[in-house]
Formats: structure tokens, sequence, C-alpha cells
């Protein structure tokens, strides 16, 4: 079966595209996730933390609030808290507690941007990959990259790397990652565009 999800893969580019997208985003996270959860022990109240947790449990009773968003607007508005949270890098050499609580409020709004996208890429997807086969794909790729984060934040706590040059790493795999997905925007938009004439041209048809 894996050999199969890498045909698929390897034959579309649009799967490509939205595999290193959620490879790179979730691998960025989980290397800077036992950082910030180490902070947020240390300098947040109880309180703040429960904030943060319940705010992020919410996706599910949002969701219907946006079934009908379009999807390419899913991707600027990943595309802008990508953006926010490279640029947030920066606090850390100011104020570590004001970069914990961005951090923390960025993580809280991509896990349910994530959630949110998800749904609705499905139903773009279903034309180039079963969707049985597209769960199992996102699976795989993202138990791929918290393993692979999480390996390599161990890896630089063992080397006692500063947190400061992880987070210049982690800007530049970021840059990357906000490229790929303007790519993906794009083609949303795009296709979004096209499906919205045909199914005005067909009501025109029909009321003819």
């Amino acid at each position: 079966h894996y050999s199969k999800l890498y045909r698929l893969v390897h034959a579309d580019a649009l799967l490509q595209l939205q595999v290193l997208v959620l490879f790179l985003t979730t691998y960025i996270d989980w290397v800077l996730m036992p950082y910030v959860t180490k902070l947020e022990g240390t300098l947040l109240p109880i309180f703040m933390i429960s904030f943060f947790m319940l705010v992020s449990a919410s996706d599910g009773l949002i969701q219907p609030l946006f079934k009908k968003v379009r999807l390419y607007r899913v991707y600027m508005f990943t595309i802008l808290l990508d953006i926010i949270q490279i640029s947030s890098y920066a606090l850390y050499q100011y104020d570590v507690v004001i970069f914990t609580y961005v951090i923390l409020s960025l993580f809280t709004l991509q896990s349910i941007t994530f959630e949110i996208s998800r749904i609705h890429t499905i139903d773009f997807m279903k034309d180039h990959i079963a969707v049985k086969d597209y769960l199992i794909l996102r699976s795989f790729v993202l138990s791929v990259a918290i393993i692979g984060g999480a390996l390599t934040a161990m890896f630089m706590d063992a080397l006692k790397v500063d947190l400061f040059y992880i987070l210049l790493g982690l800007g530049i795999l970021g840059m990357i990652a906000i490229i790929i997905t303007y790519r993906l925007y794009n083609f949303f938009k795009k296709t979004d565009s096209k499906r919205r004439v045909i199914v005005a041209h067909s009501k025109r048809m029909f009321s003819e």
C-alpha cells in the first residue's frame, strides 16, 4: 500500500505540493513545540495554559461556520499566520514571555485552520485520489513530520544548541513552506473560479 501511495504522489504535482507543505509546517511546529512547552510551563499561569487548550478544542464547534468558506482563502490565511510566526521569532531576543504568548496563539489558530482546510481539501482532492487513500497519506506524512520534529528537538537539546539558531533555521524552512503554500493558493483559486463559471453557465442553460 505504501508503494501505491508513492506512485500516486509521484504522478500528481498537486499531491506533491500538499505533502511538502504538510510535512514542512508540521515539522517546524514540532521542532519548536518542546521548547515552547518548556517556556509555557515556566512562565505562564495555569489559567492561560488552560485558555489556549480550550480555544484549540473549539475547532469542532466552529466548523459549521466555515462550511462555505473558499479553500484558497483558508490557504491565504495560513500564509498570513506563517509570516506572522516567522516575524515573531525576533521577539525571543526582546521578551521571552511575549514570545511564548504569541507562539501559543499562533499554534492555536493554526490547529483550528488545519482542521478547516482538511475538510475542504478533501472535496478538491477526490478527483485526484481516493478519499481513503488521501486520509491515509495525510496521516502518514503527519506522523513522519511529528517524529522527525521531535527527534530534531531532542538532538538539538542534546547538543545544547541555542534556541536563537534553531529559530533561524526554522525561519528559513518557513519561508520555503510559504512559497509552496502560495502555489497551492493560486491553484485552488483558479480551480474555484473555473468551478463557479461552470456552475453559472449550467444555471443559465437550465433557465433558458
